[in-house]
């Protein structure tokens, strides 16, 4: 089995008992995982969650934010997109 095969027979079990070892670092028998087992899962989790799950669910997610211009001046809002001068204080 390659590993494509391998990362498209995840089921949701299987997810969720991957993310709960990186968690904790270590299995549900007590074991700890190794550096190299704890990358192996997270990189499992990570292609689980780009295939099965939306963005805001991903490992890593920050939701982003709305930009905002520097300034409070009324007429910052009449071109968002022009230049603004600085102002020094």
């Amino acid at each position: 089995m390659d590993v494509q095969q391998l990362l498209s027979s995840l089921t949701p079990d299987i997810y969720r008992g991957l993310k709960r070892a990186v968690e904790l670092g270590k299995w549900p028998d007590g074991n700890r995982l190794s550096a190299e087992q704890r990358q192996l899962c997270m990189q499992a989790m990570i292609a689980y969650e780009q295939k099965h799950l939306p963005p805001e669910q991903h490992t890593g997610y920050i939701e982003p934010e709305p930009h905002t211009h520097c300034g409070t001046d009324d007429h910052d809002h009449d071109h968002p997109d022009e230049p603004k001068p600085l102002k020094w204080l």
